[in-house]
């Protein structure tokens, strides 16, 4: 007998799966209507995101192709605690992005992105304590 194998970063099978094409406008409407009595600003203030952008994803006024992971698992994680289902790769395809790898990959992901941002004083300010960190863990 097989099981059903979930997709990384789903917790079990989607009991409503997004119609092929979905866009994330379409998605999040969808949603929306799962979570009676919930709007676009109570979903920007759960996900802690300004409501003039949600609103111009959701009219299609701004693209959505650059959102960065972590805002979409602000959106799935504001949905869950609304109990409603969801399933991460519905949000990655709807903005035609590839459905994350294993968790220490985003990490390390986003890790490069913060650090590359820092000025170069910064930046071997992060090595210095990543090193230090590492003797640490070492003697433990």
């Amino acid at each position: 007998m097989n099981s059903h194998q979930n997709h990384p970063g789903e917790h079990g099978p989607a009991e409503d799966p997004a119609p092929q094409g979905e866009d994330l406008a379409a998605l999040l409407e969808r949603l929306l209507g799962k979570a009676p009595g919930k709007t676009q600003k109570d979903l920007a203030t759960e996900a802690g995101i300004r409501y003039v952008t949600l609103n111009a994803w959701m009219n299609r006024k701004r693209g959505t192709s650059r959102i960065e992971g972590d805002v979409l698992w602000k959106l799935i994680e504001a949905f869950r605690r609304w109990g409603v289902p969801v399933v991460p790769r519905e949000f990655f395809e709807a903005v035609g992005r590839r459905v994350p790898g294993r968790a220490d990959e985003e990490r390390e992901k986003r890790l490069l992105t913060l650090y590359r941002q820092l000025p170069e004083e910064r930046q071997r300010d992060v090595v210095k304590y990543v090193e230090a960190a590492m003797r640490v863990s070492r003697v433990s």
